[in-house]
């Protein structure tokens, strides 16, 4: 992929030429669909940007849906279709109620996801949930941002369904799903967040064991309680706004 080193500028300017650049390589599949992109290090040099650039770049990739990450596999550029699709923007997640709102969707989904992921799910598939985990331990070890290895894990469920709707509906909420993505990373102070994230962690898994074991009640009590956690701590954030 022959493309000018950009001129410097600012890391966030940066990460969106690059966006740009990438989604007109995607969108004209000179990047078709089911590639796989080049390494963090081939990009840093390529667009002549530093790792930081990179990440944010390929984390709004993820967010518009035209790539994802599989953890220990690689980034893929994701199939684009032409047609109306379901989306929820970034600017319908702006507010406490927006975020609790798709909290309620997600419960009523995910939960017979991950039920019907106990009962189908592969060694592929739990090895894949096993990489998002581990994944997200690193991140939250080492102070990085942990929403796309947590998005990982949730699409590893969906995938382990066999439903291809399930998957299909998981990507097209993209990083969004995540909520504390847009209101609570900026918020918490380290030991706030690092306590919050360990929460995350044992309750995503609490679901892989579920579904490991092929306990499929267990698991869809496991996914309701860690989702159900979720929009509780939002709405009382809700209620304290007022």
């Amino acid at each position: 992929m022959n493309v000018p080193i950009l001129p410097r500028r600012k890391p966030r300017s940066l990460a969106i030429e690059v966006v740009e650049k990438l989604t007109e390589d995607i969108l004209a599949e000179r990047l078709p669909a089911g590639s796989k992109l080049p390494t963090e290090a081939s990009f840093m040099e390529t667009f002549g940007v530093s790792r930081t650039v990179v990440r944010e770049a390929i984390s709004r990739l993820q967010a518009a849906g035209l790539v994802e990450t599989r953890h220990g596999i690689g980034t893929f550029v994701l199939a684009q279709e032409n047609g109306p699709s379901f989306r929820i923007s970034p600017d319908q997640l702006g507010t406490l109620r927006d975020v609790i709102a798709l909290l309620e969707f997600r419960i009523s989904v995910e939960t017979e996801a991950a039920a019907l992921a106990a009962i189908r799910r592969s060694e592929d598939n739990l090895r894949d949930m096993r990489a998002a985990l581990s994944a997200f331990t690193g991140a939250m070890e080492e102070g990085r941002d942990a929403a796309s290895a947590d998005l990982q894990f949730h699409q590893e469920i969906a995938r382990a369904t066999q439903n291809h709707h399930f998957l299909d509906l998981m990507k097209s909420l993209g990083l969004g799903v995540i909520p504390r993505t847009r209101l609570e990373a900026l918020a918490m102070m380290q030991p706030e967040r690092m306590a919050y994230l360990r929460r995350v962690h044992q309750e995503h898994e609490a679901i892989y064991n579920a579904i490991a074991a092929q306990d499929f009640e267990a698991a869809r009590a496991a996914m309701r309680t860690h989702l159900s956690n979720s929009r509780d701590r939002h709405r009382r954030s809700e209620a304290g706004s007022h």
